[in-house]
């Protein structure tokens, strides 16, 4: 595997090893951050639009000033060239970081940002679980459902708590639970179960990040022909639903094969999985 030796801060190609985030960085100070995490397979870029447009819109949450360069042309082409100095051919991860310039405590100096792309190499495209996925709730921290939910933020803490619960009761993940009681994602992914061949997914308004690849999710179900909706989720639907898959921008779909004592089949998590992969051909 090729080792990423390079970044690109704010447009200008530096070594990983050079200091260049100063300990008054706001993202390490407060989590005034964004980012999003953007997967190429086949050497494609996959669905960098909709990352773009995405971070565009939580920095206008956060009140951020978003410059005119930063768009979708000038970021893919400096992804590619950090792709080609890392030598991460044909599948990696890109993280695109944008954080509040430094200055001020709580409250900012500025509004106006920088940017960190970082890349690591990756072996496959798009690739199933072969052994379906253990998971239970995660009830300590309840998600907060605010204009916050739906994006990215470097406010991670619930996420590393579920991480550790995780750890600890040796899943291979957890549903997280917003402050109504209702399931609305898991770690790291968007959530779909299905039902007598109906997808069902919650909606925004639960609380869930608005996921890239959940977008493409239900966009590939609404071309094929297979009927899907946005409905919250509870233990009992889960419990009574004949599959139920995870979706991110890197994995694709993983499917859950256990929920406490339900069972589930991965039908349509192969399906999913093989119309992603046909998305990545050039």
């Amino acid at each position: 595997m090729a080792k990423d030796t390079y970044c690109i801060l704010n447009g200008h190609l530096i070594s990983v090893y050079e200091p260049s985030v100063a300990f008054n960085n706001r993202a390490f100070r407060y989590g005034d951050s964004l980012f999003e995490s953007i997967r190429t397979c086949n050497n494609k870029l996959m669905f960098l639009r909709d990352h773009i447009t995405r971070l565009k819109l939580g920095m206008t949450v956060l009140r951020m000033n978003v410059p005119a360069e930063f768009n979708t042309e000038n970021i893919h082409e400096q992804i590619i060239q950090l792709l080609k100095h890392n030598t991460h051919a044909p599948n990696a991860r890109i993280r695109l970081t944008v954080f509040r310039n430094e200055g001020g405590f709580y409250t900012p100096e500025t509004n106006d940002i920088s940017f960190l792309i970082e890349s690591t190499e990756l072996t496959s495209v798009y690739e199933l679980n072969q052994k379906g996925f253990w998971v239970d709730t995660y009830t300590d921290i309840k998600k907060s459902v605010n204009k916050l939910a739906n994006i990215k933020t470097g406010n991670a803490l619930l996420y590393v708590m579920a991480g550790l619960a995780k750890q600890s009761m040796r899943l291979d993940d957890c549903f997280l639970i917003n402050e109504n009681g209702i399931i609305c994602e898991s770690i790291n992914s968007n959530i779909f179960l299905v039902k007598n061949g109906t997808i069902y997914t919650p909606p925004l308004s639960d609380g869930c990040v608005a996921g890239v690849m959940r977008k493409q999710i239900m966009a590939l179900a609404t071309q094929h022909k297979v009927l899907v909706f946005e409905s919250s989720i509870t233990d009992y639907t889960l419990s009574n639903a004949d599959e139920v898959f995870l979706s991110n921008s890197i994995n694709g779909v993983q499917w859950v094969g256990q929920y406490k004592q339900k069972y589930y089949t991965n039908k349509m998590a192969v399906f999913f999985n093989e119309k992603l992969n046909q998305l990545t051909i050039n």
